[in-house]
């Protein structure tokens, strides 16, 4: 008799986990956090940028191109590399499914907040009509990425749509709280600025009321006119801290933190672990000024 119930409670073990697990790709390291949160045990990930490289200039290693073509779903985010090569990755297979989780998001413009008299066409306080990709350091927009990503894993898994909806309502239940959490932390300070290397960090500034101040825009590194303003901007400011990022050069940074005073302090925006590294930044911010 014990027997019997075994083999039975092994065929129901068998039959519940008999699914064909969704094949997904994500851009950044970030997203892998996202769809996990959503998809748990029924997909496998794939992160196309590795760690320590720019999804401004990526190219794709050939192994994952091998990879792409047994891909079911490719979830980009609007990164710049998607430009040239999601069309690649339709071209290898085209069964593959590409999902924007940016669809419907408007995108900011990367602002710019010092010249010199070689840029006359630019004025102090213009913006570039540079669009800023990092969408998903505002936890109010991930929400929204996260309902494209549910809704596709629905299509693609028909049998676990109710699952991937529960995990989606945790999931913005959670990053509410994180949101309340980032707000209370930020609150306590006066101070309003921070100073990054990247400006990757503007829909955080704007979701929570901050301002960053790029050092480098489009790639570019600050002239020695551009470094003199930043460094009497950091004086006058008082700020403590410049934020770098592992994949851009900090050699400016330093320049700046060597006559001010200021340290350097490396943050990344590609952090896998999504959510301890908004809070890990909020509380950096909050204690910079």
């Amino acid at each position: 008799m014990r027997l019997i119930l075994l083999l039975i409670t092994l065929s129901i073990l068998i039959s519940s986990t008999s699914y064909a697990k969704v094949n997904v790709y994500v851009s950044i390291i970030p997203q892998k956090f996202f769809v996990q949160a959503i998809g748990k045990e029924r997909v496998n990930i794939n992160v196309m940028v590795m760690p320590g490289a720019s999804p401004a200039t990526y190219e794709p290693r050939p192994k994952q191109m091998i990879d792409l073509s047994k891909t079911d779903i490719y979830f980009a985010i609007g990164s710049p590399f998607e430009k040239s090569w999601v069309p690649k990755f339709e071209s290898i297979n085209n069964n593959i499914k590409v999902i924007h989780t940016d669809k419907g998001i408007v995108k900011r413009i990367v602002e710019r907040h010092v010249h010199h008299e070689e840029d006359e066409h630019i004025h102090e306080g213009e913006t570039t009509t540079t669009k800023d990709p990092h969408i998903w350091l505002d936890p109010m927009l991930v929400i929204h990425q996260m309902q494209h990503v549910a809704n596709a894993l629905c299509e693609a898994d028909a049998d676990g749509c109710n699952y991937y909806n529960s995990n989606l309502s945790k999931f913005t239940k959670d990053t509410i709280a994180l949101d309340r959490k980032i707000k209370e932390i930020v609150s306590k300070s006066d101070g309003k600025y921070f100073m990054v290397f990247h400006p990757s960090w503007g829909y955080f500034a704007d979701r929570y009321g901050l301002h960053q101040i790029p050092v480098e825009l489009e790639g570019k590194e600050p002239k020695p006119a551009d470094l003199k303003e930043f460094v009497e901007l950091t004086r006058k400011l008082k700020l403590k801290a410049i934020f770098i990022q592992p994949q851009f050069s900090k050699k400016a940074a330093e320049l700046i933190a060597k006559e001010t005073g200021a340290n350097v302090v490396a943050v990344d925006p590609l952090a896998e672990n999504w959510r301890a590294n908004l809070l890990y930044v909020a509380k950096l911010i909050s204690t910079s000024f």
